[in-house]
């Protein structure tokens, strides 16, 4: 997929608020400072569309993208904030599990992972409750050009162990770098193929 247009369409705290046209949409979600925003820029080859920070926590409001004028792509406020109080992140659970269940034109939630990291439990049990809700999603190691590739295959084979606990099978993963644009392509070739059979009356 060619990315010939991106643009920034809404912020908004309420799902209920979210464009109303019948697009295909796909979200990215993580913990604080997984590198989200700078992903999300690798992957419509744009420098600020999504706004990066060197403070974790910059996203606080449901973002939509329109991208190319025929799908949605969503910038989510992460998950597990250390640095916000209990009230704020009981509202931003709120926000973000209102949209994943109430939004029906979701095709699939990106839920980014720090590859540099053993399997954290915050992450693990997020991917738990998506399962146990029904919502599609897959995962996405991000900062691969941090580490060697046998270290990236080492962390994500005890992912897969830690994920086999509790599933059967797993979901698709993705290997990225913001910085060398690895991964980027094989995102938007999943993405043009679930657009391709996408059905607008489904969700009207």
């Amino acid at each position: 997929m060619k990315i010939k247009s991106a643009d920034f369409v809404i912020s908004n705290t309420d799902y209920e608020l979210c464009p109303k046209e019948s697009l295909p949409e796909y979200a990215f979600i993580g913990r604080s400072n997984v590198g989200k925003s700078s992903l999300i820029n690798a992957i419509v080859d744009r420098k600020n569309l999504a706004k990066t920070s060197g403070k974790p926590g910059k996203t606080q409001l449901i973002n939509h993208f329109k991208i190319n004028n025929n799908w949605f792509l969503v910038d989510l406020p992460g998950y597990g904030y250390a640095t916000i109080s209990k009230t704020k992140r009981h509202e931003f659970k709120k926000m973000i599990n209102n949209y994943l269940l109430n939004r029906k034109n979701l095709i699939c939630l990106f839920v980014l992972l720090d590859i540099r990291h053993n399997a954290q439990k915050i992450d693990i049990e997020f991917m738990q409750q998506m399962g146990e809700e029904g919502i599609p999603f897959v995962m996405v190691f991000t900062k691969s050009d941090k580490i060697s590739q046998t270290q990236i295959i080492k962390n994500i084979n005890k992912y897969k162990e830690e994920m086999l606990k509790y599933w059967e099978s797993l979901p698709e993963i993705f290997i990225t770098s913001s910085e060398k644009q690895i991964g980027t392509n094989d995102i938007l070739n999943f993405i043009e193929k679930y657009n391709k059979g996408f059905d607008p009356t489904l969700v009207q």
